[in-house]
């Protein structure tokens, strides 16, 4: 579901304005929702709510839906209704109140985003469509109020943005992404998103239509404010602006924020493969040194002789104190369930913590710097010096750094052969490991 303009040439009725000063809500948002239970229903109650619409299709970036909110400002609860008006923003400006008789319309869900309007059926399934303009006159009235201003909330992307959803907000501070100065704010003809980002580098998604009125203007170079409807598809939220009007960028652009950072101090300190438990692997990385965030840090897995990385794990998120590890495990709910706690990173299996004991551990830091390795890369680890097959890699005591070449003195290395001067004693979960303790 989109609400984006998609054609500009549809014939539509004509509609009549009027308003009406007999309509009184007998429901609210919060109770129309209640009525959705699977699928799409009619709605068959004499329901009435109220709203304040805060979408406008004047410029074009908004098509065949209107978006309105329960109070002009401080809103608990919005909702779109699709209906076939053209200029609909000449009958329901922003910040007009209007009501919308429920009977007889339909309610449905796509998305996780409530929507009420008509009704269309493909393959034998229902569907909620656009109200035909010949009827938008039974359903929604306008209040003989005067306009209001409609206020929107300040956000900030560090948020929590679900109690902002299909509301208009403000974000007071952000810009354009750098890659894409210069683009106009959609191809002809296309929804096209751009990537806006605040000054601590958080992004949010502006969606903009291929066949609104500022499509090929150029994005501001700029930084500063800017207010839209604060949409969403599921987990993924995104700005919808009603015209050029609602940014705001005349300030100079954030400087750079130094956010990513190396260190030697953090290496790989255990590397679990139990004799009796393959989905109780895991990997230990540790820090000897201050705290520091792992953004774009990656752990990396060249299985056996592999000269290509064989799966990556993104470390990103995670911050590592002084003196303390991160676990990262491929099977979480066993690791936790063989260990007695939950891992730090819950990977998937496959993933680079997910070795049979023949492979090499790469830790790599944002700017590509290999920070420490366990084994040789080209090199299968079969009957080698960096066979922990069954057993374990651990690393020695008084190793305070990572080292980017494979050092077998610096190991406590166990498996099931023994070779090479490695200990030929199978390790078993959980008594033979130490996650979370070096």
């Amino acid at each position: 579901m989109l609400f984006l303009s998609c054609v500009k040439n549809k014939d539509f009725d004509v509609l009549q304005s009027h308003c009406n000063e007999e309509l009184v809500a007998n429901s609210t948002f919060s109770e129309v929702f209640s009525l959705y239970k699977e699928g799409t229903v009619q709605i068959q109650e004499d329901l009435i709510i109220e709203g304040y619409v805060i979408s406008s299709d004047k410029a074009g970036n908004f098509f065949g839906v209107l978006h309105f909110q329960d109070q002009p400002q401080n809103p608990t609860g919005a909702l779109q209704i699709e209906l076939d008006v053209r200029d609909s923003h000449l009958f329901y400006p922003i910040g007009s109140k209007i009501f919308i008789k429920l009977k007889g319309l339909y309610l449905g869900k796509s998305k996780d985003v409530y929507k009420i309007g008509g009704v269309f059926t493909s393959f034998g399934n229902a569907s909620v469509g656009r109200l035909p303009a010949s009827i938008v006159n039974q359903h929604i009235a306008s209040s003989c109020d005067a306009v209001t201003e409609i206020v929107p909330r300040i956000i900030s992307l560090q948020d929590n943005l679900k109690d902002y959803k299909n509301t208009l907000v403000s974000i007071p501070q952000i810009e354009f992404s750098d890659s894409q100065l210069g683009d106009t704010y959609a191809l002809k003809g296309e929804e096209t998103d751009r990537v806006l980002v605040d000054c601590l580098d958080f992004e949010i998604t502006l969606r903009n239509s291929g066949y609104s009125d500022f499509q090929d203007k150029k994005l501001p170079e700029g930084s500063g404010a800017i207010t839209g409807l604060l949409l969403h598809e599921n987990e993924d939220y995104f700005l919808v602006i009603r015209d050029v009007s609602d940014l705001d960028f005349n300030k100079e652009r954030c400087k750079e924020l130094i956010d990513e950072y190396t260190s030697k101090t953090i290496f790989i300190s255990e590397i679990g493969d139990p004799d009796n438990n393959a989905e109780a692997r895991f990997i230990e990385l540790y820090n000897s040194g201050p705290a520091i965030s792992l953004k774009n840090w990656s752990l990396l897995r060249y299985t056996n002789a592999n000269t290509t990385v064989g799966a990556t794990i993104d470390l990103t998120g995670i911050q590592i104190g002084l003196k303390t590890t991160v676990v990262i495990s491929p099977n979480e709910n066993e690791f936790t369930l063989v260990y007695g706690f939950a891992p730090d990173i819950g990977a998937s299996t496959g993933s680079a913590a997910d070795s049979n004991g023949d492979d090499t551990i790469v830790l790599v830091d944002p700017f590509g710097t290999v920070i420490d390795i366990f084994g040789v890369i080209g090199e299968d680890g079969s009957n080698t010096t960096h066979e922990f097959e069954d057993g374990k890699a651990l690393r020695n005591p008084g190793i305070s750094a990572g080292n980017p070449i494979f050092a077998f003195e610096e190991w406590s290395i166990f498996n099931d052969t023994g070779n090479l001067g490695t200990s030929k004693i199978p390790q078993n979960a959980p008594e033979d490991f130490t996650p979370g303790v070096h």
